[in-house]
């Protein structure tokens, strides 16, 4: 698989896409999320898988965002992800609740090809009231003449599954090492668009110590070569978080001006020094 450019990438996410995106701590792709505001690409449906951050937040801030379906949207210890708490407040942005296993077993409906998944831990939570595709039906398999409700989650297929990776190979193969929940989204989703520190020689699934972390190129749409591509958030043992520059966008995306001002420096400057290159 020969990788692509992050713009070629970007242009591949159609407006009102639904997107299944990772949470910071769990291979995000930020330098995706920035090229897609350079796109300016409308109307996302994003799905945290299970919750949102960083680039769920600047995807949010500018514009391009027209609903969430997550359990959170957060910057973690820099505290709430402000453009997300700004649009809920002004009534731009539709809100569908989950919860962190209804986000999961939904995903795993459709990764095994059945049309619902049952959960139990909803049951007597506000969040039925709001949720009226989940169904609450009794247990088919309880003793007579015992009440035993359950939940019927509706499988979910993403449109996309966007996220980071330490390395592809050269047959389009992707490694993500223990996250084994990217695996779940991306065997759900329609497609995914994968970035990558970098590409290597050979076969990965052929490696039988590297095999058992690696998705499928039968599931990778395309790759795109993005050295430290989800910066400001972290990459398994590659990189560490940069705490200080997510409470830097935190204090400044608190306002509509300073947001503009965090993404000419860090969104479309980072594409200027690009092209400087």
């Amino acid at each position: 698989m020969t990788p692509i450019s992050l713009e070629a990438m970007a242009a591949q996410v159609p407006d009102g896409a639904l997107v299944a995106m990772p949470p910071d701590y769990s291979l995000p792709s930020s330098a995706l999320a920035r090229a897609l505001v350079r796109r300016g690409v409308r109307d996302l449906r994003l799905l945290g898988v299970p919750i949102l951050g960083y680039s769920a937040d600047l995807l949010i801030g500018a514009g391009c965002v027209a609903e969430v379906e997550t359990s959170a949207v957060t910057l973690g210890e820099a505290g709430f992800a402000p453009r997300f708490t700004a649009a809920v407040r002004a009534g731009t942005l539709r809100l569908r609740d989950a919860t962190c296993p209804a986000i999961h077993s939904m995903l795993q409906a459709t990764e095994k090809g059945v049309p619902f998944m049952p959960l139990r831990g909803v049951i007597g939570s506000d969040i039925l009231a709001n949720r009226p595709d989940w169904k609450v039906v009794p247990n088919p398999f309880a003793p007579p003449g015992e009440e035993d409700p359950i939940v019927l989650l509706p499988a979910l297929q993403p449109d996309i599954a966007i996220f980071h990776a330490a390395m592809a190979d050269a047959e389009g193969n992707v490694w993500i090492g223990r996250r084994r929940e990217i695996a779940t989204a991306a065997h759900a989703a329609r497609r995914s668009l994968v970035t990558v520190e970098r590409v290597v020689e050979g076969n990965m699934l052929e490696d039988e110590r590297l095999a058992p972390g690696v998705i499928s190129a039968l599931y990778v749409e395309a790759v795109a070569v993005a050295e430290r591509g989800a910066w400001p958030c972290g990459l398994l043992d590659e990189y560490a978080p940069d705490g200080a520059h997510v409470a830097e966008y935190a204090r400044l995306a608190r306002t509509e001006e300073g947001f503009r001002e965090y993404c000419a420096r860090y969104v479309f400057g980072e594409a200027r020094a690009a092209a400087a290159e």
